[in-house]
């Protein structure tokens, strides 16, 4: 996930892999049912946190930005200890963190489960163990962190009706965990896939996926992506 020194080598080995990024979308995502169990959706505006980790963050953040009703993606780190949450380290796979995204949405608009349908359908592969695309650790697990009670609710029994459908190929090794904190990313990990649209990473790894999003669930899909208001770093 080390990002190319110039932008020469970027747009030569992204052209070199561009037509690999279509095998890519197409073999990596896929329409999963609804969630059978799920919050209604509120009669007022609100805002809701949604913690996730699923692979690299440049991708999860992404994607999450181009879904309705979502207002902020941050990345970040969840599930190992706080003062061990630095890129350096994390990317070692012995902090106990996983590169993860906090979602604000807005539930009047988009469910807690409709977040996790577009989580599982098009923002990672929920049968790789440690693994996601070319990134390998535990870093890079699949893993729900729940803030509540009604959101492990709603994980556990989506999971369970993914897994009764045999909605993959492979069994779903994708992990929920209670929420214990969550500490945001270095500056120059933010809108990653936004500054760096060239990125042969991101050509290959991400941007299919939001293609993806966009035409598996154009009704989750929106065209402006709900970029943070912070500099490029």
């Amino acid at each position: 996930m080390k990002p190319f020194q110039t932008r020469a080598a970027h747009l030569a080995f992204a052209a070199q892999l561009l037509c690999a990024s279509c095998a890519v979308a197409e073999e990596g995502a896929r329409v999963v049912p609804a969630p059978a169990t799920d919050e209604p959706r509120t009669q007022t505006h609100g805002t809701e946190t949604a913690v996730l980790a699923g692979g690299c963050f440049w991708g999860m953040q992404g994607v999450f930005e181009h879904v309705k009703g979502v207002s902020k993606v941050v990345s970040g780190y969840s599930g190992g200890a706080a003062g061990a949450a630095q890129y350096e380290e994390v990317s070692t796979g012995t902090t106990g963190n996983a590169e993860s995204v906090q979602i604000t949405f807005d539930p009047a608009v988009i469910t807690y489960g409709e977040i996790l349908r577009v989580y599982f359908s098009v923002a990672h592969d929920p049968t790789e163990l440690d693994h996601q695309g070319p990134d390998s650790g535990s870093q890079y697990r699949s893993d729900i962190f729940y803030a509540n009670g009604m959101q492990e609710k709603i994980a556990r029994a989506y999971l369970e009706q993914l897994a009764h459908a045999h909605a993959f190929d492979a069994p779903i090794v994708t992990r929920v965990d209670r929420l214990a904190g969550f500490v945001p990313a270095e500056a120059y990990h933010q809108d990653y896939l936004i500054h760096n649209p060239d990125s042969p990473y991101i050509v290959v790894n991400d941007l299919p996926k939001i293609a993806n999003l966009k035409a598996l669930y154009s009704q989750y899909y929106k065209d402006t992506p709900a970029k943070l208001a912070l500099g490029k770093s």
